[in-house]
């Protein structure tokens, strides 16, 4: 039927989604993810016209799951405990798999194939999402008081700490380092009460 995917797009997506991931933007091809779902490339390219276009699809979806995933542990009643969950949520995330698969995010961020404005300015609305969400959790009347900065700064700060311990999990390959980098941060941007 004209205009109706013959195959399995969830599964496709999902397994896109994990190559790219485990092989970063520049190093996956269409004919990966056609081997990978069974999937003809020429229908891959009917359905998302090109590689780029299948990328920011499945990185919609990625962003979404995201985000949602960073609200329910920012929710923690404890600002120190959220902020102790979102980092060990985002440290399981990126430690998981053999190897481990590293953060898509910021994986595509430093792919020079991975260049043209669509997916830097996705890769914005994530991070500005992310950074929206820590600053709103950092402003509450009980918690700026403790705060070593305003509310703004220490989300920016929060979120570009999230990328760089990324690059040091790809060097050290040590979860416990990172929670201990993250709880350092933490307690210098929200010093115990």
């Amino acid at each position: 039927m004209v205009g109706r995917r013959q195959f399995d797009e969830r599964r496709t997506l999902d397994l896109a989604r994990d190559i790219f991931w485990f092989k970063g933007y520049g190093a996956t091809s269409v004919q990966d993810i056609a081997n990978a779902s069974g999937v003809l490339r020429g229908s891959l390219y009917n359905a998302y016209q090109d590689k780029e276009t299948l990328f920011l699809q499945v990185f919609e979806e990625y962003s979404r799951d995201f985000l949602a995933d960073a609200t329910r542990v920012l929710a923690h009643p404890s600002v120190d405990r959220a902020l102790r969950e979102l980092f060990d949520f985002l440290i399981t995330s990126m430690t998981t798999g053999e190897p481990a698969r590293g953060c898509l995010t910021t994986k595509t961020a430093i792919d020079t194939r991975a260049d043209g404005e669509r997916i830097r300015a996705a890769l914005r609305n994530l991070l500005d999402e992310l950074e929206r969400l820590v600053q709103d959790r950092l402003s509450a009347d009980e918690v700026r008081p403790r705060l070593a900065m305003p509310p703004a700064d220490a989300a920016r700060v929060l979120v570009t700490m999230t990328r760089g311990i990324v690059v040091m999990e790809r060097v050290y390959q040590d979860p416990k380092r990172l929670r201990e980098t993250a709880e350092s941060l933490i307690n210098a941007v929200l010093p115990p009460a």
